[in-house]
């Protein structure tokens, strides 16, 4: 892993990810900073929409939900720093977070054109993140030709093809659990190297492959948990009370 062992803060470096200085040099952004900052750019988009052109550390930091020194140590991975008694330029702040996240447009393929796949072919977000949804395969060759979202539905057997016509660099796992390997397979094969999982299993990729899973069942589980811990709690002082 570049940059070796844990960050000061007990984050694990990003792989690949850093900034590159003036002198040639470059320093990892942590994990858990780099997952901040699309929070950050969220927030900053909303003051640009309202006509504000400079942010402080603690304005910031109440929109993404975290304290000022977290804002201000995050961004200085990036080499911004505010000024004091002003803050930081928001269209600037703004092109050095986007990118240090890729900056260009990223086209997507979605792999499943069931519920899931439809609802986040619907998702605006993506478009706004720079993540435009421009190909949705799937095995079911009655979908074939269909649009969904604006996009037609392409067989999976054409996968590699529809990823090289369309210039898909990040592939979105919406499938069964029974398919998820396989098309994980099919991605990886077709050349893409960034792939987002929401498929409820585990899957395998090479080293080269960036993979990130979310579990939606994992997340209700866990708020589940805490939910009987917050019920339990007021139970058991109403029963003291």
């Amino acid at each position: 892993m570049a940059g070796g062992g844990r960050t000061s803060d007990g984050d694990l470096p990003v792989p690949g990810m850093g900034i590159v200085r003036p002198d040639g040099s470059s320093s990892p952004i942590p994990e858990a900073t780099l997952a901040r900052l699309p929070v950050y750019m969220r927030g900053l988009v909303e003051v640009a929409d309202e006509g504000i052109t400079t942010v402080s550390s603690r304005q910031l930091a109440d929109l993404a939900g975290v304290n000022a020194a977290k804002v201000r140590k995050d961004l200085s991975h990036l080499g911004a720093h505010g000024k004091r008694g002003v803050g930081y330029d928001v269209d600037r702040l703004l092109a050095e977070i986007g990118g240090a996240l890729g900056g260009s447009v990223k086209p997507v393929v979605i792999v499943g054109a069931g519920n899931l796949g439809r609802a986040l072919s619907r998702y605006d977000g993506f478009i706004a993140g720079g993540f435009p949804v421009v190909a949705i395969v799937d095995s079911d060759r009655s979908l074939e030709g269909q649009e969904i979202s604006g996009v037609s539905v392409t067989h999976v057997d054409r996968m590699d093809e529809v990823v090289v016509a369309t210039g898909c660099r990040l592939g979105i796992v919406a499938t069964p659990v029974h398919a998820a390997q396989e098309v994980v397979d099919r991605l990886v094969a077709a050349g893409l190297r960034s792939i987002l999982n929401f498929a409820p299993v585990v899957v395998s990729v090479p080293p080269e492959v960036q993979l990130r899973k979310v579990d939606l069942a994992t997340e209700l589980q866990i708020l589940g948990y805490y939910e009987h811990v917050r019920t339990s709690s007021e139970a058991s002082e109403q029963a003291a009370g």
